[in-house]
């Protein structure tokens, strides 16, 4: 069963997008969501990143394309949604963007981050990316604007694995450059690994039986099984801690202070709140803003 024809479900059961300048669409749910206007005049002095955006006129930004409630690919629309999407989306506006108009995205997978980053390839990146020291030696980020935990994705009618200690002979995905990978390497999870370059893919050889679970942070496996809560589910309790940042070119103080600023404002105007129970948190999952680590 390939994901995309499952995307539907989840969307006509209630998924609610933050539409950019517009009211959402009739039938995703009963809230209406509309984002901050178009920030005008807006300077962010000593920024590479941002004189570059500006002489350009557009804002191109990397995503993910393929995790539900969060960067989707959206088959029927062909529009780009989830929360980080709004993330993304809500910065560019407070930089003075329109959303509507003055983004190209492009669908970056997780071995391919930093490097897009760095090429300049991208301005940033909003895409369940975790900070870590090791990143920072080659990026910066702004943020973390989500908390996200590891967990497992496993069918419905598993019950051998209960979390990660029992993963001991299983064979178990996850995306190729990905933090939940290495930490099953470097915790001896089990030895039989597949990798993948998208999350999407693994989910695919879970529903097949050609792997036993998926690892990755809790909010992108939500989002699988509420798609298909009838032959998947997320069992156990997160094993890690996954701040998630938006990933930008190294030395860009200027431009990371100034999302740290925007980061800041939406967790106290409650714009944070309605973005995430517009997106994510059909999951049924909630969460609250963490405060941002202006390293």
């Amino acid at each position: 069963m390939k994901l995309q024809a499952m995307a539907v479900g989840l969307l006509v059961s209630g998924l609610v997008l933050v539409a950019c300048g517009r009211e959402t669409s009739p039938g995703a749910g009963n809230t209406t969501v509309t984002a901050p206007n178009v920030a005008h005049n807006v300077t962010v002095v000593g920024s590479p990143t941002f004189a570059r955006m500006t002489q350009r006129g557009t804002v191109i930004i990397g995503v993910k394309n393929d995790q539900p409630g969060l960067g989707y690919l959206n088959p029927r629309t062909n529009k780009y949604e989830g929360f980080d999407i709004e993330m993304a989306r809500l910065i560019a506006a407070k930089l003075g963007f329109d959303p509507n108009t003055k983004i190209q995205y492009q669908a970056i997978p997780s071995a391919a981050r930093e490097q897009s980053i760095i090429n300049g390839q991208i301005d940033y990146y909003v895409g369940t990316y975790t900070i870590n020291d090791a990143r920072k030696k080659l990026i910066a980020f702004a943020g973390p604007y989500f908390i996200a935990g590891q967990s497992l994705l496993v069918k419905a009618d598993d019950q051998s694995i209960t979390g990660p200690e029992t993963l001991k002979g299983k064979r178990v995905c996850s995306a190729t450059g990905s933090t939940p990978i290495r930490r099953v390497r470097e915790q001896n999870l089990t030895d039989k690994i597949v990798e993948f370059q998208n999350y999407s893919q693994c989910v695919d050889q879970l529903l097949a039986g050609q792997v036993d679970a998926v690892t990755t942070d809790d909010a992108i496996l939500k989002g699988y099984a509420a798609q298909d809560p009838q032959h998947l589910k997320v069992v156990g309790k997160p094993f890690s801690q996954e701040p998630y940042g938006v990933g930008l070119p190294h030395g860009d103080d200027a431009l990371r202070a100034k999302m740290n600023d925007i980061l800041d404002a939406a967790a106290q105007d409650g714009t944070w709140q309605t973005i995430y129970h517009a997106t994510l948190g059909v999951s049924g999952s909630d969460a609250t803003p963490p405060a941002v680590d202006r390293y």
